[in-house]
C-alpha cells in the first residue's frame, strides 16, 4: 500500500489549515500530539470507519500526520518537526486554543454529531 504524504516543502498553509478547522480531526491532532505515535484505533471516535478513514486521510494528504502500514495495523504521527520548521508556532498556537475549556467543549460537541 503507498500512501501519499507531501514533503516538507509541499506543505501549504491553507491545506494545514483546512484540514485543522474540523473538530474530528482537531480531536484526533490532540490525541495524537498528547500519545505520540498511535494505531488509528487508539483514538477515541464515534464515527464510521469510512468517516475516520476520510479524516485520516485528509490529515495525511495536508501534510499534517505521517502514517505508516506495520502488517495489518496503520501506525500515525504528528509531522511536529516538520510543521514547526514550515510555520513556526502554528501547532503550539492551534493546539493550545483547543486546550482551553470552551474551545475543547465546542470540539467534543461537534465531533459526537
Amino acid at each position: 500500500m503507498t500512501l501519499y504524504h507531501p514533503s516538507a516543502e509541499q506543505i501549504r498553509l491553507e491545506d494545514v489549515l483546512a484540514a485543522m478547522g474540523h473538530p474530528v480531526r482537531m480531536q484526533i491532532l490532540r490525541t495524537l500530539a498528547q500519545a505520540g505515535e498511535c494505531t488509528c484505533k487508539a483514538v477515541p471516535l464515534e464515527i464510521s470507519k469510512s468517516t475516520a478513514t476520510h479524516h485520516w486521510r485528509v490529515l495525511r494528504e495536508a501534510g499534517v500526520i505521517h502514517q505508516r502500514p506495520v502488517g495489518r495495523t496503520m501506525l500515525t504521527t504528528l509531522r511536529r518537526d516538520e510543521l514547526e520548521a514550515r510555520f513556526p508556532g502554528l501547532l503550539e498556537v492551534i493546539l493550545g486554543a483547543c486546550t482551553e475549556p470552551a474551545v475543547s467543549a465546542a470540539v467534543e460537541a461537534a465531533a459526537t454529531r
